[in-house]
């Protein structure tokens, strides 16, 4: 037991047991019988058929242009090694999802674009211009050929690792879309990559085949407005090592060619259906982990995410799990009002009138009280540049003497979108 622990409610190693109630109910007269639990271990990845891993290497070793999609998979450091390896003997271009964990580093040349919540048209174009793909454990792959085919024809033959076929039923869709695929591998993606790189043999590093997708650009401004750039630098600088940070959970807008992913450790990933009110819950759990570990917990959360779990901070604060919460507070319920403007635009209708009823404002929540309430330190609302790297000064101070800190910045959406919005505002009247 470590002796800075003696006066913190918090567990040496982390542990959740769940009895069954009527083992809880039973009366004890002696000490009860433990199982061995070296006999309960969870089973090795099934190894790919010999013959779908011959299909796959043919196929690989014939492809002009590869793409690899780096889905489910360990963060464990033994793992991340061979999928660069893959990646640069193919001379493949790779996509990342953001609602997984860090699978590939971002900064790579062969990192197509920068990790995604939705599959944009870059990603849906290289989808439909790639020669081969392999869905390595993909949440989802057959909604992403069907969106890829808006734009464009799938051509490509498709290799597939997933255990996902264990969920097929008649009754739920817990698999998403069924894909059409041309060789199956029922393992995990972890294993088929140690499978490829072994079959594949040494051979030298290839270019991928598409160069990356260019950065969006940030465009000018007179440096008055919080932008999502300005706080990831300044994060960073506060932070000697900031490669011992762990971001529990990001939203769309992080600026990852400021703060790329580096190792398996810098991203924990998100909820997988896109959902709100899961990223305070998600936050606290992955942090009580990272402790154990000696990293730095840290998350980005939507204010429409943070409102709708904020109570999941008070056990953050009881039990002492450092983190530090940043919000990217847009006042609104902002991926709703995407949506909203889609299908109007689709259906021919006004898009001025998306925002009602999505709209976080007249009252505007009071997020830092909010946090405070919880027994949190709460920071904010956060609204001029100028004051950005005070917050932040005060709140990695607090997350490193092992406290919960939540700030709030008000970061406006992207120009061309907040206009649409602003106008709608006022022309409605609602």
């Amino acid at each position: 037991t470590r002796a800075n622990l003696a006066t913190r409610s918090f567990p040496t190693a982390p542990v959740y047991i769940c009895l069954d109630a009527g083992f809880q109910e039973s009366r004890l007269d002696k000490e009860p019988e433990w199982p061995d639990l070296t006999r309960f271990k969870p089973p090795a990845p099934p190894r790919p058929a010999k013959e779908a891993t011959e299909q796959a290497v043919a196929l690989l070793k014939g492809a002009q242009r590869p793409l690899i999609m780096f889905g489910r998979g360990s963060r464990s450091a033994p793992f991340w090694q061979p999928r660069i390896a893959l990646a640069e003997r193919l001379g493949a271009c790779v996509l990342t999802d953001l609602k997984q964990g860090a699978m590939f580093p971002s900064d790579h040349p062969a990192h197509y674009m920068p990790p995604f919540n939705v599959l944009g048209k870059p990603a849906r174009q290289i989808l439909c211009e790639a020669d081969v793909i392999l869905a390595l454990d993909w949440m989802d792959l057959g909604g992403a050929l069907r969106q890829a085919r808006n734009v464009g024809k799938v051509t490509a033959k498709v290799i597939s690792a997933t255990l996902d076929q264990n969920l097929h039923t008649g009754a739920n869709m817990e698999y998403q879309a069924l894909s059409t695929v041309d060789v199956l591998m029922a393992t995990t993606g972890d294993a088929v990559v140690a499978e490829l790189v072994e079959a594949l043999g040494k051979g030298g590093a290839k270019a991928p085949w598409k160069a990356r997708e260019p950065g969006k650009s940030r465009g000018g401004g007179d440096g008055s407005v919080i932008t999502m750039e300005q706080i990831a630098s300044t994060l960073r600088a506060e932070f000697n090592n900031p490669e011992k940070v762990s971001f529990c959970t990001l939203g769309r807008g992080w600026p990852f060619d400021i703060w790329p992913i580096e190792s398996g450790m810098t991203y924990l990933g998100k909820d997988g259906g896109g959902g709100l009110g899961s990223g305070p819950g998600l936050s606290v759990g992955a942090a009580v982990g990272l402790y154990e570990q000696g990293r730095y917990a840290v998350s980005m959360l939507g204010d429409g995410d943070f409102c709708m779990g904020a109570t999941a901070i008070w056990t953050a604060a009881r039990h002492r799990i450092p983190l530090l919460i940043l919000i990217n507070n847009n006042r609104s319920y902002f991926n709703d009002e995407l949506h909203q403007d889609t299908v109007a635009r689709t259906r021919g209708r006004e898009t001025k009138n998306r925002w009602i009823g999505l709209r976080m404002e007249n009252p505007t929540p009071d997020i830092a009280k909010l946090a405070e309430a919880q027994g949190a330190v709460g920071i904010g609302p956060v609204t001029k540049a100028s004051d950005v790297k005070a917050a932040l000064e005060k709140g990695v101070a607090i997350l490193k003497k092992g406290g919960v800190c939540v700030i709030d910045f008000h970061v406006d959406p992207p120009p061309e979108r907040a206009a649409i919005s602003a106008l709608g505002h006022r022309e409605t009247g609602y």
